[in-house]
């Protein structure tokens, strides 16, 4: 029973990645491919990393420091054009899932269809959110909007998510090393690093110099052998929740 499940597991995974390979390989001009998640939530203070020092200088980090606010980036990037679409939310729900759907629509009007990949986050996957997206095709015929459709990713697989990338990169340029004084500062530091790096992908589609974004794990384009989710972000979060569990008392 065990071999016949892990069989089927695989048999989906495969199906589902060949799914998305071949969807970029035949994407047209007046097509977008999107691959969407969420960064955070995660506390705005002052924050270490490699950092250039002056002989006398002496940098330190507050072991426990009282958080200025939290930020949630609910963010999508489109793979053809290398653009990044964000805003800030206060949850990870489906109606942030929508908010993203109808921006793309909004954004991407000129293009015939639009797709939206995500992991298997169960807002991603929720009855509203396809009603949703149902509703917006069956406007889209009169009201001259893309057909939305969907790409999702194997269950398990968020390390295939191409946007996963482009938060590392963002990560290690902006917010290592930080002391942002308010969130609105924070805010003001990411909207200003991804309008330059659309600015850049949209004067150089290909990747050029040794920008801020050349930090990003790998390139932004999807590949089943690619790990686009940082490792040190990952394991950050597992030690953040194992010790929650420690702290009210659960294993």
């Amino acid at each position: 029973m065990l071999v016949s499940t892990t069989r089927a597991f695989r048999h989906l995974y495969q199906t589902k990645v060949d799914g998305i390979v071949k969807i970029l390989t035949e994407l047209k001009d007046d097509e977008a491919f999107f691959s969407i998640d969420e960064f955070g939530p995660f506390a705005v203070k002052k924050r270490g990393g490699r950092k250039r020092v002056g002989p006398e200088e002496t940098y330190t980090v507050p072991q426990w420091e009282n958080s200025k606010g939290s930020l949630i980036i609910t963010a999508a990037l489109e793979l053809s054009r290398n653009q990044i679409t964000h805003f800030y939310s206060n949850k990870k729900n489906t109606q942030e899932m929508i908010k993203m759907t109808d921006l793309l629509l909004t954004q991407y009007r000129n293009c015939k269809t639009v797709y939206l990949s995500w992991d298997a986050a169960s807002w991603h996957i929720s009855k509203d959110l396809f009603e949703h997206i149902e509703r917006r095709n069956n406007e889209g015929l009169a009201e001259g909007y893309p057909i939305v459709k969907t790409a999702p990713l194997p269950a398990g697989a968020q390390f295939l998510n191409v946007i996963e990338s482009v938060f590392s990169g963002m990560v290690r340029g902006i917010i290592h090393n930080s002391d942002y004084h308010s969130v609105e500062a924070t805010k003001d530091a990411i909207d200003r690093y991804y309008a330059e790096r659309n600015e850049h992908f949209r004067v150089h589609p290909k990747r050029a110099g040794r920008k801020i974004w050349g930090q990003e794990r790998v390139q932004s384009e999807f590949h089943e052998g690619n790990n686009c989710k940082d490792p040190l972000y990952y394991w950050g979060a597992v030690m953040r929740d194992r010790l929650r569990r420690t702290k009210s008392g659960r294993r």
